[in-house]
């Protein structure tokens, strides 16, 4: 029986970089939410492990050995050589190497119905385990619920209730590299940065005081991924100007950025007044879930 899965945006809503370890690793910190737009996973269980690709961003993403479903399958096997594994196909509609996590979404994707396809639990402590060998994000978009994840992404914190917010998201269409933002961070082993604030955000909070706490924070990889990639300038103050914006900030290593908006009418009219006028610009509105 073919199986289905989601593989949600992922939106660093908060970003502080801590500093570089000495094996050469950055630790951060970050409030993670994730929106409802994905791409979608389905698998046919079979005896011979495949991957096909369609959708809007099939060739970047490719459908060769790195692509990450396949790497999440073959962690997969390995520490279950008897595990069924099957024939996916990825419907790929996320930016790639755009700071919402799109691939590590994918094989957290993958690992979910790896687990459903074989009766495992895809929330017990080996699945995080292995999730972590993956990918820094991976751990975190097994469950897609809001939370902070810390260290070098293996730390998490319990999922929060959070309010409602609608979320427009905009990528200029420009790739950028996890490593290459880190590297212009200019970090060496061992350097400490002056991280920006965590927000002191806790379960019962308001929309309001959601929003108070998270504008005492930022992203620290958004400088030096603009320095990259200066568009992304343009981009935030384009989010900021729409009417009903409450925040704009860029998520992970850029270059997708995000407004987030108290009502869905606000929201959906910012997304199709900046499609209007950037039509090569990657653009959604979304429910942000937590």
């Amino acid at each position: 029986m073919r199986i289905f899965a989601k593989a949600r945006a992922k939106l660093n809503l908060t970003l502080s970089v801590k500093g570089r370890r000495l094996d050469g690793y950055h630790e951060i910190s970050s409030l993670v939410a994730f929106a409802g737009v994905s791409d979608g996973l389905c698998l046919q269980p079979a005896r011979e492990l495949s991957l096909t690709v369609s959708g809007a961003s099939a060739e970047a993403a490719g459908q060769g050995e790195d692509n990450l479903v396949l790497v999440a399958a073959r962690h997969f096997s390995a520490q279950y050589p008897q595990a069924q594994l099957g024939q996916f196909h990825l419907f790929k509609q996320l930016p790639v190497a755009a700071g919402v996590g799109g691939g590590s979404a994918d094989a957290a994707a993958a690992l979910r119905l790896l687990a459903q396809a074989n009766g495992m639990k895809p929330d017990c402590g080996p699945m995080l385990a292995l999730a972590a060998l993956i990918g820094a994000d991976v751990p975190v978009c097994l469950a897609s619920r809001a939370r902070h994840m810390a260290g070098i992404g293996e730390q998490l914190g319990p999922p929060m209730v959070m309010p409602q917010f609608y979320v427009v998201l905009v990528n200029p269409g420009v790739k950028l590299e996890t490593r290459a933002v880190f590297s212009a961070m200019g970090l060496a082993p061992g350097q400490s940065s002056f991280a920006c604030a965590e927000p002191p955000i806790r379960d019962g909070m308001d929309a309001a005081q959601w929003l108070a706490a998270l504008r005492r924070s930022g992203n620290d990889m958004e400088d030096a991924a603009a320095s990259l990639a200066p568009v992304i300038v343009s981009v935030l103050a384009v989010l900021a100007g729409a009417r009903g914006c409450r925040l704009a900030r860029m998520s992970g290593s850029g270059a997708t950025c995000f407004g987030l908006f108290e009502n869905r009418r606000d929201a959906m009219t910012a997304a199709m007044t900046i499609k209007t006028y950037h039509p090569a610009w990657w653009v959604k509105a979304s429910l942000l879930r937590g």
